[in-house]
């Protein structure tokens, strides 16, 4: 039995030890030292008694014990935690092994922790219904707040989680959270940069130059304030802006004398302008200032300005002519704020970072949203100096920026348009030598407006045709006030006629491309300016005035009238034909640059254009009859077509001069470059023999800064056209000619023929009184228009970018109805 049982505690403990008898009592006995006296006997007592019940194993329960202890001290936590658990369980082991029922409860009673025995409470009866009670705190004599962690039957750690005994007097009540104790936010102080750009506005900072190593680069910048220069140097590009703003707040705030400042006495008819030295406080050297303390004394100065400004009811005060000369001086420094040796440059930094250094109150907000989930147009509004901008875009960042770019340009004439980047061939229009080709932003974004708001207006009540790709626009303007611009015309439309609806009468519309239709509308407004002249009373109304200069034109436009095309995108053609993320370069590297400037037609009933054919430019009526498609020029090379005989057509050309576009803005897919070669630069140097008035024309050129999104929709077949005195709008089939309703067009050549004929019976100083000829002898007759059109087809020629296309003749041989 006593070999069976110690082989059985060998393979249950793995620090069983064998030794003699002796050793293992008086081990036991050293082991047992260490507990109180009262422990000591109660445990000898249970002990032998135990060993009594099985005489056969009183060297093994010595050892068992010896074991227990002597590993539980190895592995105890600190030395005040016992191993009663780990006895606990070696016991009920030996329990098991020789049927003592007894000896886990006598043993229970002889292992107690010693503190617990005395401030515990027996542990409730599983059959009671009542909650537990919460934890007691421990007595003063606990020496420790931690439960000791329980071992398996080899001495080791359970891992089990230990458990937190509570405070008796914390956790009486509901536990109170610490209060946060957070410093109190001490504002930073602005920089000098901040400090100069509210005094003075649209500053632009020049990097002079850069010495020294790659690895240790000295940087000089300059920025020029009232005409004065101010030089910094740093070891990087920030640190030397700021050092050139501290130098010229530095000269702000010097006196003339170079005296120097002292505090400022709380006076309320104080004057900031007068050189008079104050004596209330000892004397500041700014020269020996600190940028820090030269930010906290010019803050101070311009908060005591305001403050003295708010308090001072008399309006001739010194202090408010110093706010009112600031306010003059910022505006003198935004009226050319971007420029070097006369010509404007784009901004390094975006938008909304610069709108925010030149302005201290900004504020933004997103006012509407507007289309579908996957299609939403955001419009976001900029509040700076109490002046609202508007700017809209497929998301909020670029809503945001378009919002930016308007403020910039209208209070400080700063332009993002790509029309400020460097271009390779851009010469200046020939009307005026001293200015750009760029249209100013605030007069682009007014016309893009105010054609969006008019189309809005004028489609309410037929909203289901207000769904367009492309939108186009003519308005007019007196002297350039653009406050008082007029919309002329309105009108969406991508496609053309198909070929077996030509008419031989001219009934039908063959383009109904949005600019081109735009343009028949102001046809049509031409037409009803001049019946103005029918009545005397009502002459003065007209845009026309009698020329009395040039017989050959009895009628030509008041002086101070231009006219702007607005298209919502770049015109078909040879104005799209390029990548709108290419990078510009000095070399032309893009695969189809050799065909450039080359004639291109539309697709009959279809979208997008192809190069024209090396052939005689003619196309017959039986042959598109038969299944040739009918082809019609781009709107690219109508638009260069229209700055070298006008936009007034042939027919007027007889008794008006011609008249010009001063302007062409686009909404999106704005190439300078593209734009300017596609309108009128790939036949600068080739046209000639122009009969005078007529001449080359270079319109002006501009974005919107909201620009609009590629519309990937399938364009509809129908489009829609508008002219000012219309009551509502007329919808078009494109590819019938006709409207909706089957009816003829109200500018088609037809009407415009008979509108014609009424001019030439009753406009006062004609000379013919009666038309004897059919559409086309009329149009051949005006000579002079028929000599700018045939050198304008020379000069596509000479330059090899192919013959102009013309329709079948057919189509002009209508005569007016007797």
């Amino acid at each position: 039995m006593f070999f069976f049982f110690c082989c059985l505690q060998f393979f249950n403990f793995s620090h069983f030890f064998i030794l003699p008898p002796k050793v293992v009592v008086g081990a036991v006995f050293y082991s047992l030292c260490q507990k109180s006296p009262k422990q000591i006997v109660q445990f000898k007592s249970n002990t032998f008694c135990f060993c009594c019940f099985r005489k056969f194993a009183l060297v093994g329960a010595a050892a068992l014990v010896f074991n227990t202890l002597c590993v539980g001290r190895l592995f105890a936590r600190s030395p005040a935690q016992s191993n009663d658990d780990t006895i606990i369980g070696i016991f009920g082991a030996v329990e098991n092994n020789f049927h003592c029922f007894n000896i886990k409860n006598k043993m229970k009673s002889v292992c107690v922790r010693p503190n617990a025995h005395e401030n515990s409470s027996p542990p409730p009866s599983a059959s009671s219904s009542s909650p537990p009670s919460p934890p007691q705190p421990p007595s003063s004599s606990s020496s420790s707040n931690v439960l000791t962690p329980s071992y398996d039957m080899n001495g080791y750690s359970r891992k089990s989680p230990s458990k937190r005994r509570y405070e008796g007097s914390k956790y009486s009540g509901t536990p109170k959270k610490k209060p946060r104790t957070s410093k109190e936010r001490v504002p930073q102080p602005k920089n000098t940069v901040a400090m100069l750009n509210e005094l003075r506005h649209g500053l632009v900072y020049k990097l002079e130059s850069q010495t020294g190593p790659v690895h240790a680069p000295l940087f000089t910048i300059s920025v020029e304030v009232d005409g004065q220069k101010y030089l910094g140097q740093g070891r990087s590009k920030k640190i030397a802006r700021i050092e050139a703003a501290a130098t010229a707040l530095r000269s702000f705030i010097q006196f003339k004398d170079g005296a120097v400042l002292t505090p400022l006495k709380p006076a309320c008819n104080l004057d900031f302008t007068s050189d008079e030295h104050l004596d209330n406080g000892t004397g500041i050297d700014i020269d020996k200032m600190s940028q820090t303390e030269l930010i906290l004394y010019v803050g101070s100065i311009v908060k005591k300005a305001k403050l003295k400004a708010k308090l001072c009811s008399s309006k001739n005060s010194s202090t408010d002519l110093l706010l009112e000369n600031i306010k003059l001086s910022m505006q003198n420094s935004n009226k050319s704020p971007l420029s070097v040796d006369g010509q404007k440059k784009v901004p390094d930094k975006g938008p909304v970072m610069l709108l925010y250094e030149l302005f201290t109150d900004v504020h933004f907000d997103c006012s509407t949203v507007d289309g579908a989930q996957n299609n939403c147009r955001f419009k976001m509004t900029v509040t700076v100096n109490n002046s609202k901008f508007d700017g809209t875009g497929p998301s909020k960042k670029l809503a945001k920026n378009a919002a930016a770019k308007a403020a910039l340009a209208s209070l400080c004439n700063i332009s993002y348009s790509p029309m400020m980047h460097p271009q390779k061939n851009l010469p200046l229009p020939l009307d005026d030598k001293s200015s750009s080709m760029e249209l100013p932003q605030i007069h682009a974004d007014t016309i893009g407006r105010l054609v969006l708001e008019k189309f809005m207006e004028v489609i309410k009540g037929q909203e289901s045709y207000s769904r367009r790709k492309v939108l186009a626009g003519i308005v007019m303007t007196e002297n350039m006030n653009f406050n008082e611009a007029q919309v002329i015309s309105v009108s969406t439309g991508t496609k053309c006629v198909s070929g077996e609806h030509m008419s031989i009468n001219g009934s039908v519309l063959n383009d109904s491309h949005a600019e081109i239709v735009s343009r028949r509308c102001f046809m049509k407004y031409l037409y009803a300016q001049l019946e103005l002249h029918f009545n005397p009373a009502t002459a003065n109304q007209s845009i026309f005035v009698r020329n009395q200069e040039n017989a050959q034109y009895p009628y030509k436009l008041k002086t101070g009238v231009h006219f702007h095309l607005y298209i919502n995108t770049a015109p078909c053609g040879d104005a799209r034909i390029f990548s709108p993320h290419e990078n510009d370069s000095s070399v032309d590297k893009h695969p189809n640059r050799k065909a450039r400037g080359q004639l291109r037609t539309k697709i009959e009933s279809g979208e997008g254009t192809i190069p024209v054919k090396s052939s005689d430019g003619i196309q017959t009526w039986d042959g598109v009859l038969e299944g040739h498609r009918l082809l019609t020029m781009s709107c690219s090379d109508k638009i260069a077509r229209w700055n070298i005989v006008g936009i007034q057509g042939s027919l007027l050309s007889s008794i008006i001069e011609p008249i010009y576009l001063h302007s062409i803005v686009l909404g999106s897919l704005l190439h300078p470059e593209h734009m300017y070669r596609a309108v009128c630069g790939r036949i600068e140097k080739s046209i000639q023999g122009l009969p005078p008035p007529y001449h080359l024309n270079k319109p002006r050129l501009a974005q919107l800064t909201s620009s609009e999104p590629r519309n990937q929709a399938k364009a509809p077949n129908f489009g829609i056209n508008w002219t000012i005195g219309d009551t509502e709008v007329e919808v078009v089939n494109s590819l019938t000619g006709k409207t909706v309703n089957n009816q003829i067009s109200r500018i088609t050549k037809q009407m415009f023929f008979n509108k014609y004929g009424s001019l030439v019976k009753n406009l006062p100083g004609l000379p013919e009184r009666k038309l004897t000829t059919d559409y086309g002898q009329t149009k051949a007759k005006v000579k002079d228009y028929q000599i700018a059109k045939r050198e304008l087809f020379a000069a596509f020629r000479r330059e090899d970018l192919g013959n102009w296309l013309k329709k079948p003749q057919e189509q002009d041989e209508f005569a007016l109805p007797e």
